[in-house]
């Protein structure tokens, strides 16, 4: 049989697999590797500016294309640098291959030679990872007939729906039942927000119809979620008036934080679409007036301000950007962007969902636009979360690539200072961004001015810089961003610190416990 390097053999394969990017950095126990895929043409290397950022940025590209990430890092630092883009990719089943170097065998005791067979595998089987993807119909039927029966049904739709692409024939689904959904943050997406039957989130910072809506069904039907904490509150107090049905791709999923009284284990979209051949219209006329009448009692809004709000700025985008992808960081603008951002018909929303990883954005929204050239990528982070992968506004100006960065600075990491202000006394430890040496002299009465100027770093990298203090020149500045067609721009806007993420519930309280504001 003929024999090929290992290095021949790994280019092989990534052409066989159809990879057409790679995210790379190279280093000593890489250097054959990437001297192979300098002699072809098929996989294009992206080259970013971190480890960290170039995991996160094939995650991006995976989400939002539905293929599968591929990384190539060096040994040591470099794949411990992969770690928490792993974990990342891991707790929203994100699919990454991340290949490492390593140090050559007789170092590690090991004097195997570097060869390999020529021929590449049909199928590959890899111990102990066997996911069932067919539908058990004995269970789905039990679960159809309680869907029947039920008097208050209620469809919780997580990242399974969206992760299996399953948007329109859960959307069948739901038309066929009449029966309403509600998402959780990952989920959101899986039916347009704007569709009469959707609620909106559950969970800490849920929408107030949809967390009484969980509370007071007596069937819950959820599919493609883990039910952790940020979206159950009390566990021995979440949807006590329901029986649960979980359709879950992960039999570890299934019962592991909320005993649920039917489990499938099954791919969401397999499910939905056997589902969608047994379901019919269910009797929730008078359900759905209920959640009407809490919809109108509590609606989702923000406090009328005549500053600069969040609210402004995500209501400008909703109106100028078309089948567009939103990707956020991780703190209260990903709240915010989760209550407030239309994800209608065309358009997709991505973030850390499962882990909460700060500096996810900006690499998020650069291995999205990647994988999605002719669709409008706009990142939303904070000043602290963007800071943690800021260097990757080089590989956009090197890649042209012309993602739009909001950066929502309010001078602090407004998600622990939200926290602080309602449960802490207002002892704003450790989150005011322009705290230091001066500050710490003068006992807190003086502070420099922010660093860094945003504006400068973005014209530094030589991209685009705006900042935006009032919202009169919030359209015109995403009107300007857009004639930038080959450079990323950078959208500075300033923002009050007292803006804060409402409805939100008590750490340790029930879906019923929210603060509605203060």
């Amino acid at each position: 049989m003929k024999q090929i390097s290992g290095n021949k053999l790994l280019v092989k394969a990534l052409k066989e697999e159809g990879v057409e990017y790679l995210f790379g950095y190279p280093g000593a126990c890489t250097i054959d590797i990437s001297d192979e895929l300098y002699k072809q043409d098929d996989v294009k290397i992206i080259l970013p500016r971190h480890e960290q950022a170039l995991v996160h940025e094939a995650d991006a590209y995976a989400r939002t294309t539905g293929k599968v990430g591929v990384c190539l890092v060096t040994s040591g630092p470099g794949a411990t640098n992969l770690v928490t883009g792993l974990a990342t990719a891991n707790y929203d089943s994100v699919p990454l291959v991340c290949f490492t170097g390593q140090v050559a065998r007789h170092l590690i005791g090991n004097e195997m030679a570097e060869l390999g067979s020529a021929e590449y595998p049909k199928n590959v089987n890899i111990r102990g990872y066997k996911p069932n993807t067919d539908v058990h119909i004995g269970q789905l039927k039990r679960a159809i007939k309680l869907l029947n029966k039920a008097k208050r049904p209620l469809f919780l739709a997580g990242g399974g729906v969206v992760i299996s692409r399953a948007h329109e024939i859960f959307r069948e689904v739901v038309e066929k039942t009449k029966v309403p959904v509600v998402t959780t943050v990952m989920g959101k997406g899986s039916i347009p927000t704007d569709h009469p039957l959707y609620i909106g989130n559950l969970g800490m910072h849920g929408a107030y119809a949809a967390n009484m809506a969980v509370s007071n069904c007596d069937l819950l039907f959820s599919i493609g979620t883990r039910f952790n904490d940020r979206i159950t509150g009390k566990l021995h107090e979440f949807a006590p008036h329901a029986q649960i049905v979980h359709i879950d791709i992960d039999t570890a999923s299934i019962s592991r934080n909320i005993q649920v009284d039917i489990p499938i284990v099954s791919d969401a979209k397999e499910a939905i679409t056997k589902m969608n051949e047994y379901v019919q219209e269910c009797s929730t006329g008078k359900w759905l007036g209920q959640i009407s009448q809490w919809k109108e009692e509590h609606p989702l809004k923000m406090r009328p301000n005549d500053v600069l709000s969040p609210m402004d700025i995500l209501k400008e985008i909703n109106e100028q950007f078309e089948n567009s992808i939103i990707v956020t960081d991780v703190g209260q603008h990903q709240m915010l962007v989760s209550q407030y951002a239309e994800i209608t018909e065309g358009k997709q929303m991505i973030m850390s969902g499962g882990l909460g990883t700060m500096g996810y954005g900006l690499p998020g929204g650069i291995g999205a636009k990647i994988g999605n050239p002719d669709r409008p990528v706009i990142v939303i982070s904070g000043d602290g979360g963007v800071q943690m992968n800021i260097q990757e506004l080089a590989t956009a100006v090197l890649e042209e690539l012309p993602v739009i960065l909001c950066i929502f600075n309010n001078e602090y990491l407004g998600m622990v200072r939200q926290w602080q202000k309602l449960f802490y006394g207002k002892r704003y430890a450790m989150t005011n961004l322009r705290a230091g040496a001066l500050s710490r002299r003068t006992e807190g009465m003086e502070y420099p001015q922010y660093t860094p100027d945003f504006i400068k770093l973005a014209e530094s990298y030589r991209a685009k810089g705006i900042r935006v203090t009032k919202k009169e020149e919030i359209a015109a500045a995403f009107k300007e961003a857009k004639k930038n067609t080959k450079a990323p721009t950078v959208i500075e806007f300033i923002i009050d610190p007292e803006e804060m993420v409402y409805p939100m519930i008590k750490p340790g309280g029930t879906l019923e416990d929210m603060i509605m504001d203060c």
